[in-house]
């Protein structure tokens, strides 16, 4: 449980020394982002070691489902909170999707060059660029790079580095755009919660 958690709630660290930053691979990136309404595919998820696969889900504004293929594991974003379901305890726990990676590729708007995020570095080869970013101000907490395929501009992976160095890789496959996702499809029914802010509530 402790080892998924730690995809969406790790956060960004920035390298120390100099990176240079293409501002137009910045720009595609975001715009790309700022034209997603919603995606669905396959996802391949590696940690300590452990690699999981399930199906990823994502609807713009705020709402990201996980459903982990051979793990008792669902994560469920509904546009405000970011819900960890352990479904072989009955229990979940919840964090604000503010506080999360997924959080920051669901907003609304996506600004990767003057809002809270800051990109530190930028890379690009034959195929594939990438973003390595951070939350302004939270170089401690850990940081993520995001890769993008170049023609068309697509999402193919990410990884995670937590303020403890502990890196989680998540490749996506085959992503198709999808916006009719079911009436409660980001939304999980009544459990039992486990707040990060102390004590226990319910979700409906």
């Amino acid at each position: 449980m402790k080892k998924i958690i730690s995809v969406f709630f790790g956060l960004f660290v920035c390298f120390s020394g100099y990176a240079a930053v293409d501002k137009k691979l910045v720009a595609d990136a975001e715009k790309y982002l700022n034209s997603i309404t919603g995606l669905q595919g396959g996802f391949s998820q590696t940690a300590n070691g452990k690699t999981e696969k399930g199906t990823f889900s994502m609807l713009r504004p705020g709402r990201v489902r996980l459903d982990y293929k051979d793990a008792p594991i669902q994560l469920i974003a509904d546009g405000k909170d970011l819900y960890f379901y352990d479904k072989s305890l009955d229990q979940i726990t919840t964090v604000p999707l503010t506080s999360t990676p997924a959080g920051i590729l669901v907003r609304k708007k996506i600004d990767l060059q003057n809002a809270d995020i800051k990109v530190t570095d930028t890379n690009s080869d034959k195929n594939t660029f990438s973003l390595k970013m951070h939350l302004r101000d939270q170089e401690g907490l850990g940081h993520m790079v995001v890769v993008f395929d170049k023609s068309p501009v697509k999402l193919n992976s990410w990884s995670v580095v937590d303020a403890t160095s502990n890196k989680t890789d998540v490749v996506f496959k085959d992503l198709k755009s999808k916006t009719d996702f079911g009436k409660n499809y980001f939304q999980l029914s009544r459990h039992k919660t486990v707040s990060t802010s102390g004590g226990d509530d319910f979700y409906d």
